[in-house]
């Protein structure tokens, strides 16, 4: 066994140990009588429903599927609960920043440079994200073809559990006079539906800065009717073919436990019995390559069966670039997350974030930048290319020995919607441990760049606001902008529009992400509009893979709210049947 392999079976055997005692860091945690180590599986086993995933879509869906079939999830990660850096807001970024191997964030760069994270935890994106909770918009869930009124009662039995309104700091409070000021309206009050104008939206941090995620989905699950294994690795799905002309039929998975220990799991033999894939943006394509569906030719390279030939499987790949300014304040600001937005005509969002937080994860050691930090991968002052394993060492360096009082601020970002521009993803091997190969070329499309400058101009409105103003320096009085300037690793507003440096290259050598990447088995190319795989029996994928744009302005809502609602409808089609 390799020295990673035996990390994860000590890892594994550890996490299951606390896992049996019932050990949490939270006296609210969930006792699931239904959640295993994968170790304790039995080698052969059958269920009605075989989720694959137990992320943002995966836990609303088989908590939701076990009310009337036997329902198996497996999540090739561990649980979230018993961890302060994924349940505590003042630990946010300390997960991302985990390189381990047994982080709930496995980290990948994509080819444009862009250094991006993928969740590896029950729960999924919703252990790792800053919390906003957000609904898609009508328009979106018209042109999606969704039945309103159960996307109404779906989104509604997501909130009772994980949903919460956020009160805002000064600063926070300075952003949304600010966008108002500036002419970013009208002001909506506090919503979690989507409309133009500025809002206060929802946040999935309690009041006391918990988090709650999709996993706390789990609560609705009917205990009999469902098993959670972690650390269980699908290596693939098992296909059947039941007539020479027939189309080929899921039938079972091969995963893998935290030791290396190959299970198999299968569909009982029954009518309306489905696999479903819910592995995320890039789980969900790159397993259906590893088990044969996909582009021919890609297969092939990697020595593959092909099953059945779907070129546009990996196809369509997006990420949403964002891009932000550090705004150093001459008072103290609040710690916060994203609680405002700002919803412009012309198709860029503006939030913030604000304030430094400080660890207390035995993780870290050192100080925790929050989202913008350079430890999770969030520097920007280089071009992407550029960011490597060294210069993030550098940047981290100089922020630790920098004075306290020269952090004292905020960044606000502007994220454009869509995007237009596209990319792809490939296998690099045929390990789905490791991670495919992902392009998302950002800012090809001429109108995403011109948001992004348009967003960026916008910013510059809102600091230079009245309502702004006291958390602002005259900018040529600020004691730090002299050393800052030339080797910070903190991106400032640029002064001058028009000067030396276009507002255009700003966006193309500052971009970063948010988290929101999506595509790789979109409706109407992969899956059909009940999300069943085209060309294919017994076989589903429902996750952000499916999207063609990133719903509202951040999608974990929309994705959680889509595995109780595909639920529901799968539910009503056996009972029907």
């Amino acid at each position: 066994m390799s020295t990673l392999g035996w990390w994860r079976l000590i890892y594994a055997a550890f996490a299951g140990f606390l896992l049996f005692h019932g050990f949490s860091a939270s006296e609210n945690a969930p006792n699931y009588s239904f959640m295993h180590n994968a170790t304790s599986a039995p080698f052969l086993s059958y269920y009605d429903y075989i989720v694959v995933g137990g992320g943002t879509a995966g836990c609303p869906l088989a908590a939701t599927l076990s009310h009337l079939a036997n329902v198996l999830l497996l999540e090739r990660g561990g649980s979230p609960y018993g961890d302060p850096n994924i349940t505590k807001l003042v630990n946010f970024g300390a997960s991302l920043s985990d390189l381990s191997p047994w982080s709930p964030s496995q980290r990948f760069i994509s080819t444009d440079g862009v250094i991006n994270s993928r969740a590896r935890v029950l729960g999924g994106g919703s252990c790792l994200n800053a919390g906003f909770y957000t609904r898609a918009s009508p328009e979106y869930i018209r042109q999606a073809g969704w039945d309103g009124r159960l996307v109404n009662q779906s989104y509604e039995w997501v909130e009772k559990l994980v949903a919460f309104e956020p009160h805002l700091g000064h600063w926070q409070s300075a952003v949304r006079n600010g966008l108002l000021e500036v002419g970013v309206v009208p002001f909506n009050g506090f919503t979690f539906d989507h409309i133009n104008g500025t809002k206060v939206g929802g946040t999935i941090f309690d009041e006391q800065g918990n988090r709650h995620t999709a996993a706390d989905l789990l609560e609705y699950a009917n205990p009999r009717g469902l098993t959670v294994l972690l650390y269980a690795t699908v290596q693939k799905i098992l296909f059947r073919f039941r007539g020479r002309r027939s189309r080929p039929e899921a039938y079972g998975v091969i995963f893998r436990d935290g030791s290396g220990i190959e299970h198999r799991a299968y569909l009982k033999y029954g009518f309306k019995n489905e696999i479903i894939i819910s592995a995320g943006a890039l789980g969900s394509p790159q397993l259906l390559m590893l088990s044969g569906v996909g582009p021919v030719a890609h297969l092939k390279a990697h020595n593959i069966p092909v099953v059945l030939d779907q070129p546009l499987v990996g196809q369509g790949m997006c990420d949403n670039p964002m891009n932000a300014v550090f705004v150093p304040s001459p008072i103290p600001v609040e710690v916060s997350l994203i609680e405002v937005v700002g919803i412009t005509h012309f198709g860029s969002y503006i939030e913030a974030a604000s304030g430094e937080t400080f660890s207390a994860s035995v993780t870290t050691t050192s100080r925790n930048y929050g989202m913008f930090s350079p430890k999770i991968g969030q520097l920007s002052t280089v071009p992407p290319k550029q960011r490597t394993p060294e210069a993030i060492a550098r940047a981290v360096e100089y922020l630790d020995n920098l004075d306290q009082a020269a952090l004292q601020g905020g960044f606000i970002l502007e994220k454009i919607m869509g995007p237009i521009s596209t990319g792809h993803l490939e296998l690099q091997t045929r390990n789905p441990d490791d991670n495919p190969s992902v392009t998302f070329n950002y800012f090809q499309h001429p109108l995403d760049l011109q948001r992004c400058v348009q967003g960026i101009q916008t910013i510059g409105k809102i600091v230079e606001s009245e309502s702004f103003s006291k958390f602002r320096y005259d900018y040529m009085s600020w004691p730090g902008l002299v050393n800052m300037t030339e080797h910070s690793p903190i991106n400032l507003l640029p002064r001058h529009y028009n000067s030396s440096i276009p507002l255009e290259t700003f966006c193309r050598d500052t971009v970063m992400t948010i988290w929101h990447y999506h595509g790789g088995c979109q409706v109407s190319r992969v899956v059909d509009p009940d999300y069943k795989v085209l060309g294919v029996e017994a076989l589903r994928v429902i996750d952000g893979s499916t999207f063609n744009y990133s719903p509202g302005t951040n999608p974990q809502a929309t994705v959680m709210m889509l595995g109780r609602y595909m639920g529901v409808k799968i539910l009503r089609e056996r009972l029907g049947n």
